[in-house]
């Protein structure tokens, strides 16, 4: 098996699982069998696993240029990564109705405070955001299926984590979504919502650690950022 071959693989393997594993046909019987807590291990752990096959098969993949990395090309992450960190810090640094174990509020007034009025996934958007601006600023295969693994993962799991929320809760998904939308900046196009109020430590903090991942980008890719 050739290099760019296992990466491939061990993509579908941390992609596909993630999906099949969440699926309900399989995540049912599973959690019923296991308990939702062993299960949960389970699944943490099998995607730790995937994940670092991934990383490991990235780091021994041959550089195949598929087009030449311009400087110009190189500034797109540069520019798109403010806005994927503060979506991932806002995400993280709030209360998310759509992250994992966290059901719509049926008490605040406020369903989509802070960044959940860009996106109601502000945490897989950010993902996404990284994933698909590190494409063209690398230009080699196996940066296509690594990166483009990841952002398969982040914008279908937008898809898939709403079709549960509204098969789970139907009535309190509705109040979520008249308020909110997938597509970033979509609701607030369309009147639905107000432009976001982040607070400005969370601005902070995502300016910290952006100009961090700028520092630490040589040990974490092997390669400047700028």
């Amino acid at each position: 098996m050739s290099a760019l071959s296992e990466l491939a693989l061990a993509t579908l393997a941390f992609v596909g699982g993630h999906f099949l594993l969440s699926s309900a046909p399989l995540r049912r019987p599973l959690a019923g069998m296991l308990g939702e807590r062993a299960f949960a291990g389970l699944y943490s752990v099998l995607a730790l696993a995937a994940f670092a096959w991934m990383l490991t098969s990235y780091g021994a993949a041959p550089h195949v240029e598929l087009w030449p990395a311009l400087p110009t090309l190189r500034f797109i992450p540069l520019l798109v990564m403010p806005m994927a960190v503060l979506l991932v810090t806002g995400g993280y640094s709030q209360r998310n109705p759509t992250a994992v174990m966290q059901p719509v509020s049926t008490t605040d007034r406020d369903l989509a405070p802070g960044i959940l009025t860009v996106t109601r996934h502000p945490v897989m958007w950010g993902v996404a955001f990284w994933a698909l601006s590190h494409i063209p600023a690398n230009g080699d295969a196996a940066s296509v299926i690594l990166f483009g693994g990841l952002a398969i993962l982040a914008l279908g799991g937008t898809v898939a984590i709403d079709a549960k929320r509204r098969a789970r809760d139907p009535e309190a998904f509705a109040r979520l979504e008249a308020v909110t939308s997938n597509l970033p900046f979509a609701a607030i196009r369309e009147g639905r919502t107000r432009l976001p109020r982040i607070q400005p430590w969370r601005l902070l903090l995502a300016a910290a650690l952006y100009f961090a991942l700028l520092a630490a980008h040589p040990w974490i890719a092997g390669v400047p950022a700028m």
